[in-house]
């Protein structure tokens, strides 16, 4: 029975991160499939260099919501059932698979982004203070190195460094959601891979500030 709970809690979760967020906002605002758009992918950064500002911050709070709620619906369905013991495995579960719907999503034919939003999302459900440290972590890092790969890559080791500090200090008393970062880590790793390939020849796309201020560069070079 505990293993169907399991399959259950891993369901919810590839089913919440499979919502696309990004690709119905852009459809909606602008008439025009992402899929088509810059890298393809239907996260936050994609939707932001094709619809703006508003519409990528709406879909990256959209994609950390979905990995929030994967894990709340595990936890109100199946606290009493798991108990203490097993129930943060089976949020640890949901939680990756959020990150596993929203990369392979089933509404796009197993299309999707990186994986960072509801990576984020699940990890803020289980401590909310991961949500303000990202926020500080990744966009610092869009400011000024202005590469969302590198941002995206970067919060998954902390959250892997914040769950690895809660699980040896005794905050959590399972290893459940250390393990879940890991996973969840090689998962955003594995689809990023051409991104880390452009990071490393110095190719990979800049967004952001970086990106205005190497366009500013670029103008005054031709007029001069």
């Amino acid at each position: 029975m505990q293993v169907l709970y399991f399959l259950l809690a891993g369901l919810i979760g590839y089913l919440c991160g499979s919502v696309a967020f990004g690709y119905i906002y852009v459809r909606l605002f602008k008439g025009e499939d992402l899929r088509q758009i810059g890298s393809g992918r239907t996260g936050g950064t994609n939707s932001l260099r094709a619809a703006g500002l508003g519409v990528g911050l709406l879909t990256s709070l959209s994609d950390v919501f979905k990995g929030i709620v994967a894990v709340w619906l595990t936890t109100w369905l199946f606290d009493d059932a798991l108990g203490p013991t097993l129930l943060p495995w089976a949020q640890a579960t949901a939680g990756v698979m959020s990150v596993v719907g929203h990369n392979w999503s089933i509404f796009l034919k197993f299309a999707g982004g990186a994986g960072t939003g509801p990576n984020v999302g699940w990890s803020t459900a289980i401590w909310p203070w991961v949500f303000p440290i990202a926020f500080l972590v990744m966009g610092g890092l869009l400011y000024i190195v202005g590469m969302a790969s590198v941002a995206s890559l970067s919060m998954a080791v902390v959250t892997i460094v914040i769950f690895a500090a809660r699980y040896f200090t005794g905050i959590d008393a399972s290893a459940a959601y250390l393990v879940g970062s890991v996973v969840a880590g090689l998962i955003i790793t594995w689809a990023l891979r051409p991104n880390i390939k452009r990071v490393l020849n110095g190719t990979e796309r800049v967004v952001g500030p970086r990106a205005k201020r190497q366009a500013q560069r670029e103008a005054v070079s031709s007029k001069q």
